[in-house]
């Protein structure tokens, strides 16, 4: 007796690419387009979607969570300071003391709960999906995501003329990393003066700093994560994950509050910067 029900092979393909696009159509304009599936994109879709807003989050890698997955040195355990291990609590996921306000998870675990609980809340995926640029408005606003493939960018020159799509949005959250690739593509256009690049690492310092720095860095496009630490110039914090946590979901937590217009845009530039736009 069989066990499986019944089904041909192209209703298989049927139902991967009727699905696939139902979901970028419906996707063709979002509430936020969250470019990079690390721990501080993921956590900062998760406030938006939970909301009922409409999330989308790229990723170049064919896998979600960047980092995440692993702690220092290729080493499963990955350690959060306190207060992020409230985080932990929330997606449920198991952790114990390490020392006096530091705790340690298992990498994968932590990881496969943000990314469900980040599912869970209603955000979609475009894994294996490239940024190639953003969208913007007569008044420089960027207002989308210009992306491709990723296998486009490692093809000859000359057999290498696929063109991007466009995608629109409210708001595009760069949480691309250390890279921080749409800050770049600003800062090519000469839009974004300085990108300072990360500074040396200094865990005491520089969590506080990436969370005190995330927000609004443009009109349109919110910084998140270690991007933070790249465009200001902050010390990189190493093996450590709670910044990325709080950071993502501080992000999160200023757009959601714009969206439903609790506050002004204004609002969402890091009070260290002031009120004046860069």
């Amino acid at each position: 007796m069989p066990i499986f029900a019944d089904s041909s092979e192209s209703a298989v393909t049927k139902a991967i690419i009727q699905g696939f696009s139902e979901m970028m159509i419906e996707h063709l304009e979002s509430d936020v387009i969250i470019v990079g599936a690390g721990p501080s994109g993921l956590m900062c879709g998760l406030e938006i979607a939970k909301k009922g807003f409409k999330v989308l989050i790229t990723e170049r890698n064919n896998y979600l969570g960047g980092g995440f997955w692993i702690g220092g040195f290729l080493m499963s355990p990955v350690t959060f300071r306190a207060p992020s291990q409230k985080v932990l609590d929330m997606i449920g996921c198991p952790y114990k003391r390490a020392d006096e306000g530091l705790y340690v998870a298992h990498g994968p675990h932590a990881c496969s709960k943000l990314i469900a609980a980040t599912c869970d809340a209603g955000a979609k995926f475009l894994n294996f999906t490239e940024f190639d640029d953003v969208v913007l408005r007569e008044n420089g606003r960027v207002s989308g995501a210009v992306i491709n493939w990723t296998p486009v960018s490692s093809l000859p020159k000359n057999i290498s003329c696929a063109d991007p799509i466009a995608l629109e949005c409210k708001y595009v959250v760069d949480s691309t990393g250390h890279d921080a690739f749409v800050l770049r593509a600003l800062h090519r256009r000469g839009i974004l003066k300085e990108i300072k690049g990360f500074g040396a690492m200094w865990v005491a310092k520089s969590e506080d700093a990436v969370v005190e720095y995330t927000g609004m860095c443009h009109p349109g496009l919110v910084v998140t994560g270690m991007a933070v630490s790249t465009l200001y110039g902050l010390p990189r914090m190493g093996p450590t994950f709670g910044a990325m946590l709080l950071s993502g979901q501080k992000a999160g937590r200023l757009i959601v509050d714009v969206l439903k217009g609790d506050i002004e845009e204004e609002e969402m530039v890091p009070k260290v910067l002031g009120k004046k736009k860069r």
